[in-house]
């Protein structure tokens, strides 16, 4: 179902109801969201506005950690997902989103990149 990011049935500052003087425009719906899980490397190509392309993370099996001491990143496999404290939901379903903890090679992470948006998952070992 497609998300529309207008304000104009909201109230004004004021406090006052600010009546919608025109219909929903398509610049102004947003995409459904994408929920990247484990599995074999699957990414989905939207088109942005201009022509642009933006890439969704639909499944992978690696992730880009970084040591914040030692200052290196490495490209490691996921093992599982620890965490979501997003959603609950998504923690059960195995869904990779910004602040999930998952299990690597190298020991546990926490995702700092949006892979639903960003095309790849980002994290930082946690100690």
């Amino acid at each position: 179902m497609v998300q529309w990011h207008w304000d104009l049935h909201k109230r004004k500052p004021t406090g006052g109801k600010r009546r919608p003087y025109r219909k929903k425009r398509r610049y102004e719906r947003g995409g459904d969201p994408v929920y990247t899980i484990l599995g074999e490397r699957k990414l989905k190509e939207k088109r942005a506005r201009g022509g642009n392309v933006k890439y969704a993370l639909m499944a992978d099996l690696y992730a880009n950690v970084t040591d914040p001491e030692k200052k290196v990143s490495r490209k490691v496999k996921i093992l599982r997902v620890v965490a979501n404290p997003a959603n609950k939901d998504l923690e059960r379903r195995g869904v990779i989103t910004r602040g999930t903890v998952i299990e690597t090679e190298l020991g546990r992470a926490v995702v700092t990149s949006r892979p639903g948006q960003d095309g790849v998952i980002n994290a930082v070992l946690v100690k």
